[in-house]
Order: C-alpha cells, then sequence, then structure tokens
C-alpha cells in the first residue's frame, strides 16, 4: 500500500542525523507513565482478583515471575491484563497445553542467528527488513496496553526513539499499517499527509526521508507488531518481490511472537497464579 503525497513542502528544523538531543521533558513524562501504565492494570488485576494486600505485593509477584522465566516485565503484565482471570481453585492461569516446538521462520534462515529469543527474533526480522528495503534505519514495536511500543531499533537518534517510545495515536506511517493490517510506504515524508507535524519533524531530523513498515500479524490476522525501515532519501514502490517477501516475514514472525505469548509467557502465568493463590 503506497500512501498518496501532497505537493512537496520545504521540510523546517531538520537536525543533524547524529543529533543525540533528548526529545524533552514533556516526552519523558509521557514516556514514564505510559511505560507504569500497562504494569499498573496487571498489578490492579491481581490486587483485586487474589485480594492481595497493596499493589507492592502484586508487584513483587510479577517481578519474580518475570525473572524466574528471563520474560520482561512489561510483556508478562500485558497477557496478564489481555488474558480472563482464572478461578482461585485451578491449577493455573490458563489449561495446561502441549507447548510445542516454534513455529519455523525460514524468512530468517539467511540473517544466519539463533532464533531462540523474542529479542533475536525481533533483531533478525529487523536486520532481514533493512537487507530487503535497503534502508540502514528502522524500528520493531511490539502492540502492548493498546499501542505501540518501541522494542528495536537501529541507526536512528535519541530524539526519535523518544519520541515514539510510544505511539498511541494513528499519525504515523507504523499506526496507519496497524490500523489497516497492510504494507505502507510513505515516499517522503516531508510531503506526506500522513503525519502530524510532531511525528514529521521527530522522523525528519534523524535523517529519515522515507519509511516503510510492515505489520506483523498473528494466525488470526490481528497485529502483533511493526517493523519500520528509514530512508535517507524519497522512495519509489517497492518491487513486488520485495513486498511479498516482507509479507512473508510478518506473518512469520507474527506466528512465532503469537507462539510465544501462549507458551512460555503463559507458563510464567501459571506459576504466578499459584504463587499469588498461596498469598491470598
Amino acid at each position: 500500500m503506497t500512501e498518496q503525497t501532497r505537493a512537496p513542502a520545504t521540510p523546517t528544523a531538520v537536525g543533524r542525523p547524529g543529533d543525540r538531543q533528548a526529545a524533552g521533558p514533556v516526552i519523558d513524562e509521557r514516556n514514564r507513565r505510559l511505560a507504569h501504565a500497562g504494569v499498573a492494570r496487571a498489578e490492579n488485576l491481581l490486587v483485586k482478583h487474589y485480594n492481595l494486600s497493596s499493589q507492592r505485593q502484586a508487584f513483587d509477584l510479577l517481578r519474580d515471575a518475570s525473572q524466574e522465566f528471563n520474560i520482561k516485565l512489561h510483556t508478562l503484565a500485558d497477557v496478564a491484563a489481555q488474558l480472563p482471570a482464572p478461578e482461585l481453585d485451578a491449577s493455573g492461569w490458563m489449561p495446561s497445553r502441549p507447548q510445542g516446538a516454534a513455529p519455523p521462520v525460514p524468512a530468517l534462515r539467511a540473517v544466519g542467528a539463533r532464533l531462540d529469543s523474542p529479542g533475536a527474533i525481533l533483531t533478525a526480522a529487523l536486520r532481514r527488513t533493512l537487507g530487503v528495503t535497503g534502508a540502514r534505519m528502522g524500528n520493531v514495536q511490539l502492540v502492548e496496553n493498546g499501542m505501540l511500543r518501541m522494542a528495536k531499533h537501529v541507526g536512528v537518534n535519541r530524539r526519535f526513539s523518544d519520541y515514539f517510545a510510544f505511539v498511541e495515536a494513528s499519525t504515523t506511517s507504523c499506526a496507519q499499517a496497524a490500523l489497516d493490517r497492510r504494507q505502507v510506504t510513505v515516499k517522503d515524508v516531508a510531503s506526506s499527509g500522513t503525519f502530524d507535524d510532531g511525528s514529521r519533524q521527530a522522523i525528519l531530523q534523524t535523517g529519515s526521508r522515507a519509511c516503510h513498515s510492515v505489520p506483523l500479524l498473528r494466525p488470526n490476522g490481528t497485529v502483533i507488531g511493526m517493523i519500520s525501515s528509514h530512508h535517507g532519501h524519497p522512495l519509489r514502490d517497492l518491487a513486488p518481490a520485495q513486498l511479498t517477501g516482507l509479507q512473508e516475514l510478518g506473518i512469520q514472525v507474527g506466528r512465532w511472537l503469537s507462539w510465544y505469548r501462549n507458551t512460555a509467557v503463559v507458563t510464567a502465568l501459571n506459576h504466578l497464579h499459584t504463587r499469588a493463590v498461596g498469598h491470598s
């Protein structure tokens, strides 16, 4: 899907690609608030469901399970908040199920990395996307707490990574791709109607003039994440072979991430349930 552009506009206040300036105190405060919001949802759920004494006790249960099973705290909290709360007399958060082997990700074979963790999968997927699109900058976001949360990035500066640490609105190409569940190409960020002014300037100042976003899809077709490549010059349409390859990548990586949440993360939640029942 190619985003249509208006007449070219001259970008203003564009910083140098090497600029390490932070996005500012307002963005910092927003990021702290949103980072805490997802964990707080899970804390409130645990306190209410297990009749715990405090949010601190709930946080300790989440943190301990996160550390024991090597799962990011915000990922564990997000899955806990998304799944129905278990009965207190249940043996676990969800019924036991055969875990099975991780689904293959043949689109990443050429990367040549071990694909045994979410971090490794996302790093390899970003590297592969940049290879297909010929870009040197890019980022990966995951859907958490109803938003896109930055998970990986390469080549962009701090102002960019701070500004897009969380994406709530639909005024970016990644959010539009998530909404449409389709790839979105923005040929020229400076003239595109996709972005609001703040997003446009955050992209331009890092040295990006064009971008392409690829949704990571669960087996049911919903979006679990997004990979975006950023280019230092305006883009033409990607070739059909490129779009097909990226589509397959998005399907395969999305399927792997869904498997991980339904196996490793659920195992950690089952452990958390047992500990929480013991504290209630």
